[in-house]
């Protein structure tokens, strides 16, 4: 199993990618709607290749206190 910094340097890399195929898709005319698709698609895979527990404790936490709160979800 990785360790949490091998993780983070993991979803830095493949963020750092995903950046600059964004750009070359831009800069080589392509639909700003076709370009955040593409983010949108790449970082959801990149999600479940490399997870960012910290992230999902943040995230479990949160829906913890809301749900405790008394609110409907």
């Amino acid at each position: 199993m990785k360790t949490n910094p091998e993780l983070k340097l993991e979803r830095a890399v493949g963020l750092r990618v995903i950046a600059d195929k964004a750009q070359e898709l831009h800069e080589k005319g392509a639909d700003p709607i076709d370009v955040r698709t593409f983010i949108s698609g790449a970082r959801k895979e990149l999600t479940k290749q490399a997870p960012d527990p910290e992230s999902y404790s943040k995230a479990l936490r949160a829906a913890v206190a809301f749900k405790e709160a008394g609110a409907d979800i």
